[in-house]
């Protein structure tokens, strides 16, 4: 899968839920709430929709909410995945909150990869940010994903300023024992959060800087990768990734097209429009219109956001395609 700009597509977000259980400041600060509507994509559906775009040559799908793992078929959903002919990687993003419990289960149904969001090191911070006191157990689950050898085991956190923004040496003490990737990812914009991003947005480039200085090196790009600037230093184990929405070509290495939960095709997460893929994913015979639907589709996709015209889509909040 190719669109008009140059840019192929090995890569897939699929939201399997728009719920989550946590209430973070710039995501739900109110929690999730139910609404009407088509329910989310049931099993089967998800089977003929992910065979589809890996015929197409997609290779990495990637599981994202809401919040994934409130799927109670989460385990049979990656294992069909994973026995999806084509698919190599099967990674999933969640908050942590039941992994330490289920880990073992979804690596024996397939799940090859995991980003784990994780917003401060400091307990009291992580409780002010997403309202919940989960902290121990989130790093206990971490803790677990390390040694259960995962191909990719990534953090994720959002950089706040004015909540997390003093805890780079922190994080690089974290990571100076632990083979895995902390990510920093700069305050997006949303259609509900316009009050927290002014107060708490911060250009990642300050982080950038003191990474530099510090001795650590920008690493290649990798098959498959998404939008971190990862960057490496040889007395420590683990990496750090930096993801700079509002940087310059930020959209040129798009790699990826996302799917919600209710099976609508997005083509950029602050895209202006969604098209429903449902009704072809309702008989196995609807492979070829399916794909043929979303090549065409792939024809009409911008070359970047408008985020930084203040412009954010479709997309109210994170939660309801999964970032």
């Amino acid at each position: 899968m190719a669109d008009r700009h140059g840019r192929t597509f090995p890569y897939l977000r699929l939201s399997l839920t728009e719920a989550c259980n946590f209430r973070c400041g710039y995501c739900l600060p109110d929690g999730w709430r139910a609404e009407g509507g088509a329910g989310f994509l049931t099993l089967e559906e998800i089977r003929r929709l992910v065979g589809a775009f890996a015929a197409a040559g997609m290779w990495k799908i990637r599981l994202t909410g809401g919040e994934p793992t409130l799927r109670r078929d989460l385990t049979d959903i990656i294992a069909t995945v994973a026995a999806t002919p084509g698919v190599r990687r099967v990674a999933m993003t969640t908050n942590g909150a039941l992994l330490a419990r289920h880990l073992p289960r979804w690596q024996a149904a397939g799940l090859t990869a995991l980003n784990v969001s994780i917003d401060s090191l400091d307990a009291g911070r992580f409780r002010r940010i997403t309202g919940h006191d989960r902290h121990g157990e989130l790093l206990e689950g971490i803790e677990r994903a390390l040694a259960a050898g995962l191909e990719s085991l990534k953090l994720n956190a959002v950089l706040l300023r004015g909540l997390n923004d003093d805890e780079l040496p922190a994080w690089l003490d974290y990571v100076r024992t632990r083979a895995l990737s902390v990510r920093f990812i700069e305050l997006m914009r949303t259609g509900d959060n316009g009050d927290c991003f002014d107060r708490h947005h911060l250009r990642i480039d300050l982080w950038e800087e003191q990474l530099r200085e510090a001795g650590w090196t920008l690493r290649p790009r990798v098959p498959g990768a998404g939008p971190a600037r990862e960057y490496a230093h040889p007395e420590y184990a683990g990496t750090i990734g930096l993801i700079a929405p509002y940087g310059r070509d930020f959209c040129a290495g798009c790699n990826r097209l996302r799917v919600t939960a209710r099976g609508e095709l997005r083509l950029c997460l602050f895209g202006e429009f969604g098209v429903s893929l449902r009704p072809l994913l309702q008989a196995d015979d609807q492979r070829e219109a399916l794909i043929g639907r979303v090549q065409e589709l792939l024809a009409g996709k911008a070359a970047s956001h408008a985020l930084h015209a203040g412009r954010t889509g479709l997309t109210p909040h994170l939660a309801s395609i999964g970032g």
